[in-house]
């Protein structure tokens, strides 16, 4: 199989890069939008609305790039982009006030196909499932009890509240290794979406797998750092059996 070439070929070049003679499988740590959810879309329809409110020029596609970042941090490099100084307090917390409202109007709360399915095989497998993301919305981050029961435990998640510094620093990710009992990088493996994302797991250290759910191509994320590139959440679950004999 060509994709188990691949990633066997992309798991010796990262043991060999990081000096570990091999992996000790412990826990997987997840993006959650574009990995979990197929949310993406309306991030970014609800940034560009809201920019648009505020008179600050943006591109939708652009937020598929800043996906994983804190929102204050988003808001101060378009600031900085377009208006040449920093956002205000004031100006951040209304205009993110504003984009959740719009990104809650307009979510579905759909997943990503194949991630429940994924989720639930590795967790059989005795794998502690972690989420780390950029995100502070309460309202996506509740529904991961409902969409995924049992799944992922509160005390194994990393929010946009318990980080300094968001995405591409690898704050979140040292942290999920932390929340998953004190992990070393080779005990775990991201499966991120986006450049910001892989950029601060491999920052971490971490064995990232890119899953390209969004309008971007491959190469970014590869330029971004990702051991590997897949079309989606399925071409991994279709393999990770065969991958997991080599990496547990």
């Amino acid at each position: 199989m060509k994709t188990k070439k691949i990633m066997i070929t992309a798991f010796k070049e990262y043991l060999n890069k990081h000096n570990y003679q091999k992996f000790d499988l412990k826990a997987i740590l997840f993006d959650m939008d574009g990995v979990l959810y197929d949310s993406m879309k309306w991030h970014a329809k609800s940034w560009k609305e809201t920019m648009d409110e505020f008179d600050i020029p943006s591109t939708p596609e652009e937020f598929y790039l800043y996906e994983g970042m804190v929102g204050s941090k988003t808001i101060n490099d378009l600031m900085n982009r377009e208006k040449k100084r920093n956002a205000t307090p004031e100006e951040i917390e209304t205009i993110y006030k504003r984009k959740t409202e719009l990104f809650t109007k307009y979510n579905d709360g759909s997943l990503i196909p194949y991630a429940y399915d994924f989720v639930k095989k590795i967790y059989g497998e005795g794998l502690a499932c972690v989420v780390v993301t950029g995100s502070g919305q309460p309202t996506l981050i509740n529904k991961l009890e409902h969409n995924f029961p049992g799944l992922f435990k509160k005390e194994l998640m990393v929010t946009a509240f318990d980080v300094k510094h968001g995405k591409p620093h690898p704050e979140p990710y040292l942290m999920g290794l932390q929340k998953a009992g004190n992990l070393k990088p080779n005990q775990v493996v991201v499966v991120e979406n986006a450049p910001r994302g892989v950029e601060a797991a491999v920052a971490a250290g971490i064995f990232t797998i890119a899953i390209n759910t969004g309008p971007m191509p491959d190469k970014v994320l590869a330029d971004a750092g990702a051991n590997i590139v897949l079309p989606s959440m399925k071409a991994l679950y279709d393999s990770w059996d065969e991958l997991y004999k080599i990496i547990k």
